[in-house]
């Protein structure tokens, strides 16, 4: 995926097979006793286990709570959701960002759940926890150990019954501070980041609600109270408009027996209608610019379509992976390939009350970027699909990876229980999967050319065109549309008096906590391991849930490798191998792949590169095979390398102009001086603009080598059969392992602000670092991480808490120590709103001289043992967090047992030794002060520190 597409959407296309089946699951009728006030609706179970079938019960209560039970116990761990059918679609005009800022009001203590608790009480289960909120839903989700799951549903009926009572103006203004720093850190002060807010204005009338963002409108968040957040609680928060989903390792009966304790007694809330669909259309073509603090001028088109569920929602899905798709698709054979533009896509965003077909293209930096041609370029693309149309060999590659993608789907139980969870909340039907796989499979040519006909050929869209600041002669045309003006009702106050509370009467007393079960046993997963002939190590282990394989061979061909002045090289000759080989085009084997539902990718770092592969276990064969042509026949032609050195080097480009990447670099450079660590992973535009084809073939030709080469396999595959298929890999002859240059860092200076300039930033960078330790797994760079853990390691963290919680200064603050094989970072960081960004700074500062003279509490110390020791048994559910731990234990040869060691130093490291680290590690005085902001206004502000300050430049 391009870094572009990277940054424009998220999983914005469902998980959906396309091989049929005779009999996918079956739906049976429940037998056992249920509590009262409990309702069985149905049971799916999987019949045809090659089908992406989740099983499930459906319950209801009688509030109207609906409640989804999946069972797996294949990990010691469950998932729970609750997802409330409200979001910032149903907020009224000039109430905008209610849903979202309602979001951050659950997490701050309800009645019975004191302030700051939620977030502390999962952490200290060893659970992870979370919200979000998107235009047509809010949900809430937590994953926990399995002897956990009666107090996460305490947790969660306590927020739906009894959260008003502990609802303050205090919590509110705090919040609210929150929501404008998010929305600060990430839409204004985010490269593009406005791009959505202007299109959603420019697609749908004032009056749509998805004219306007989940994030909000600071001026609505300003002109509201704790009363409006109140009544938005009590009209939406109701059982009756909520689906709770549970999946993993618990008993059906007793879950049963708790939801019905906790939740029954809640009262229904008002009623609430299904939303109307509200696709929309535009009369002429518009045309938009933003201007931004960018330097790749961007062009994106939209069209108005249908809306979730519509029956040719399908056919328009698909119609984008044909237009913008892949390296088959039209766009990038047209417009990428040739070079004509850096990148270029097309995705359909579908939501419950509309959907709308984006293509998108970015040009060039600099004034080869415009926006007029490349617009003109694209509208030649996708009219000529009118006659071109669409043929069956496409279509039945994308439906191949759809295919897999739904497999591939199932390997969390969180991804389950979400998919779940949603389909019920939109559709009534935790099933639904099955009706979106026979609508994928209903696919046609001629169904994809009709809705080409019917939403995009000849019809009226939305350009917007985004370009630097001051450079509108690059706009795609000039506006010739204005979004209507925001006319605000005038704010009516609700009095205490028109809340309607809604009280749960209970015959338990609900103040007391539920108490865990007893701990449960993390499962790590078996490990085997042999060698190849040619010495190749082999790391594996079995993974039956899915009859997937993932396999990795990690060749020592990193950064660390790259001849000086020539840093970028590893990254370029891994997108070279992406590229065609001697045999074949690069398009004839995506087509390959596709089919097969397979992937295969090159990706560098700091000391190796990864061949990643993934193919459901039956296709592994033919995928190895490609994988084999990739690896040892690369065609490395001079047109491929011409057009990825151009994409590096707009790639270095676009990151370089991101804050959080001027605060990296300048921490690399001011800790670790001219020696290999300061150099940015993406290389410089002078180092890249120096590489050669020669170049790459050497790089291949050096360090793609077996030697030094290892193999980490998790899959549905036995070891005799994996040994047979890597028969390729044992033949293999190559260069000696390489080995490291050496280097000696610059011993660290007197404390100094590095100033680095973003002129009008509305947020500012703050980073504390200094030089840390390579990597243990045991030693003290692990104590130092347990002693970090209650001052910057977790949401409820000393910095954390102060500066976001009580200050309301940043969206999130932490700190973190991270080693390698040959150095490591200490770094406390956060983004914080320009005119708090020295009183955060002396919050920094106090805060880490506090930890290092005082040390840490018996309480932080019992909360950091329980979090960090229970933990683990979420920590290898899935086929990627077991490639993770194997292949960490290769890179460091780590013994099989050392989790276990691990879990033994958090539970009995004592508190005199996290106060050494402490002591040794926290001491403000010690680390390097990055900030990167509005060096005018930050300038006469940070001289009254008494702290040396120097302007800096990173190097691009």
């Amino acid at each position: 995926m391009s870094f572009v597409q990277k940054w424009l959407f998220n999983a914005l296309f469902l998980s959906i097979a396309a091989t049929p089946a005779a009999t996918a699951y079956a739906k049976s009728s429940e037998t056992q006793a249920l509590p009262a006030g409990i309702s069985f609706i149905e049971q799916v179970k999987a019949d045809n286990p090659s089908e992406p079938v989740i099983p499930y019960r459906k319950y209801t209560l009688d509030n109207g709570l609906t409640l989804v039970l999946h069972q797996d116990k294949s990990d010691p761990l469950v998932h729970v959701d609750m997802t409330y059918h409200v979001g910032s679609a149903r907020e009224d005009e000039g109430k905008s960002g209610f849903a979202h800022f309602f979001e951050h009001m659950m997490f701050q203590g309800s009645e019975h759940v004191g302030d700051q608790e939620h977030f502390r009480l999962i952490t200290e289960a060893g659970g992870t926890l979370n919200g979000t909120t998107n235009r047509d839903r809010t949900n809430y989700f937590e994953t926990v150990p399995a002897n956990q799951l009666e107090k996460m549903l305490w947790l969660e009926a306590d927020r739906m019954g009894f959260l008003l009572g502990a609802v303050s103006q205090r919590k509110f203004e705090i919040q609210r501070d929150t929501v404008k720093n998010e929305r600060a850190q990430n839409f204004e002060n985010r490269p593009y980041g406005l791009v959505y807010e202007r299109l959603g204005e420019a697609l749908y009338p004032r009056e749509h609600p998805y004219s306007w963002q989940t994030i909000g409108y600071i001026e609505d968040l300003n002109r509201v109270d704790v009363n409006d957040l109140k009544a938005f609680f009590l009209r939406w928060y109701g059982p009756n408009n909520a689906t709770l989903t549970i999946g993993g390792d618990f008993d059906i009966d007793q879950t049963l027996a708790w939801v019905n304790k906790y939740f029954g007694s809640i009262p229904r809330g008002p009623e609430v209608k299904k939303a109307a669909k509200w696709p929309v259309k535009v009369d002429s073509d518009r045309f938009i610019t933003l201007e931004d603090k960018i330097q790749q001028p961007m062009l994106m088109m939209a069209w108005p379509t249908s809306y979730n569920g519509a029956e040719d929602e399908a056919s328009l899905d698909m119609l984008a992976k044909i237009i913008g798709g892949g390296k088959n698709s039209l766009l990038y054979q047209d417009l990428v390939k040739p070079g004509k533009v850096v990148d270029a896509g097309a995705f359909h965003d579908c939501a419950e009350l509309a959907c709308t077909m984006y293509v998108y293209a970015m040009g060039q930096s600099g004034e080869k970027g415009n926006l007029k041609t490349i617009r003109d370029q694209v509208t030649q693309v996708l009219n000529g699909l009118e006659k071109r149309g669409v043929n069956e060999k496409e279509l039945e590659e994308r439906k191949g990876m759809v295919e897999a993608n739904a497999i591939f789907g199932l390997q969390s139980v969180s991804g389950k229980v979400s998919q779940l969870a949603a389909y019920e909340t939109f559709f009534g039907d935790p099933n639904y999967l099955q009706q979106e796989l026979n609508n994928l499979r209903a696919v046609t040519t001629h169904s994809m050319e009709q809705a080409y006909m019917r939403y995009l050929n000849g019809h009226p869209s939305v350009t917007l065109s985004v370009v630097p600041k001051g450079k509108t002669q690059l706009q795609a045309a000039k506006p010739n549309f204005t979004p209507a003006e925001r006319k605000l009702p005038e704010h009516q106050k609700i009095a205490d008096e028109q809340l309607d509370i809604r009280r749960p009467v209970d015959n338990f007393d609900r103040s007391v906590m539920p108490q865990p079960a007893k701990p449960v046993e993390a499962k790590l997963p078996d490990v085997y391991e042999f060698s190849l002939a040619n010495g190749i190590k082999v790391l594996g282990t079995k993974y039956l849930e899915t009859p997937t394989v993932e396999l990795q061979l990690i060749l020592p061909a990193g950064r660390r490798f790259e001849p000086q002045g020539k840093e970028g090289l590893a990254a370029l000759t891994a997108a070279m191998m992406g590229e065609a080989t001697e045999k074949s085009s690069a398009e004839s084997l995506s087509s390959k792949l596709d089919v097969l539902g397979s992937t295969v990718h090159f990706n560098s770092g700091l000391y190796t590169t990864t061949v990643s592969v993934t193919a459901l276990a039956k296709n592994l064969p033919q995928t190895l095979a490609i994988m084999q042509e990739k690896l040892f026949s690369p065609a490395f032609s001079e047109t491929d390398f011409t057009r990825l050195k151009a994409q590096a080097i707009e790639g270095a480009v676009y990151e370089h102009q991101r804050p959080n990447w001027l605060a990296a670099q300048t921490t690399r450079e001011v800790l670790f001086g001219d020696t290999p660590m300061s150099q940015p992973s993406e290389g410089t535009k002078a180092s890249l603009e120096s590489l050669t084809l020669a170049d790459v073939k050497a790089f291949y030709q050096q360090f793609y080598t077996p030697n030094g080469a290892d193999v980490v396999v998790v899959g549905d595959i036995k070891q005799a059969m994996l040994t047979k298929e890597l028969d390729f890999l044992a033949k293999w002859q190559g260069k000696p392992e390489p080995k490291l240059s050496k280097f000696t860092l610059p011993k660290e200076g007197k404390q100094t602000i590095w100033l680095v300039d973003q002129p009008g930033a509305p947020q500012t960078v703050i980073r504390l670092a200094r030089q840390g330790l390579p990597f243990d797994a045991t030693g003290e760079l692990y104590q130092t991480q347990l002693a970090n853990f209650n001052l910057a390691g977790n949401f409820n963290s000393r910095i954390n808490q102060n500066l976001r919680e009580d200050k309301g200064y940043t969206y999130g603050a932490g700190g973190y120590q991270s080693g390698g094989r040959e150095v490591g970072l200490s770094v406390f960081y956060a983004q914080v709103r320009a005119n708090a960004s020295v009183p955060a700074l002396k919050e920094f500062i106090a805060e880490m001289k506090k930890m290092s003279q005082q040390g840490v509490s018996d309480q932080e110390i019992d909360f950091m043992r329980l979090a960090v020791g229970q933990k683990e048994a979420l920590s290898y559910e899935t086929p990627a967090k077991k490639a993770q731990l194997l292949g960490q234990m290769l890179t460091y040869a780590l013994p099989k047992n050392y989790i276990s060691e691990r879990n033994e130093i958090a539970a009995t490291i004592d508190k005199a030794t996290l106060n050494a680290m402490a002591k040794k590690w926290f001491n403000p005085d010690d680390y390097q002060i990055i900030i990167v902001g509005d060096a005018k206004t930050l300038q006469p502000q940070l001289a009254e520190l008494d702290i040396p300050v120097k302007s800096f430049t990173p190097t691009k």
